[in-house]
């Protein structure tokens, strides 16, 4: 109940909070933003090899003649 309590006071309560945002909040928004995107993006880099081979082929045996799939002589 109280979950529904406490946003209805803060509604009901609201009033002008006359704040300002200066063009350095903006562009720190900008920086934050840039960032996590080039920080995601170096992350799935590092972690390619091993989302390749989570998801990818099962390699073929070299020239032993096996399939590493079943186990039997192909």
């Amino acid at each position: 109940m109280a979950l529904l309590v406490v946003p209805a006071m803060l509604i009901v309560s609201m009033q002008n909070a006359y704040a300002y945002l200066d063009p350095g909040t903006g562009s720190m928004i900008l920086q934050g933003l840039i960032g996590g995107i080039a920080g995601g993006l170096f992350a799935i880099r590092l972690y390619w090899g091993k989302l390749k081979s989570r998801f990818g082929r099962v390699p073929a045996s070299p020239r032993d003649g096996k399939d590493p799939r079943d186990g039997k002589a192909g």
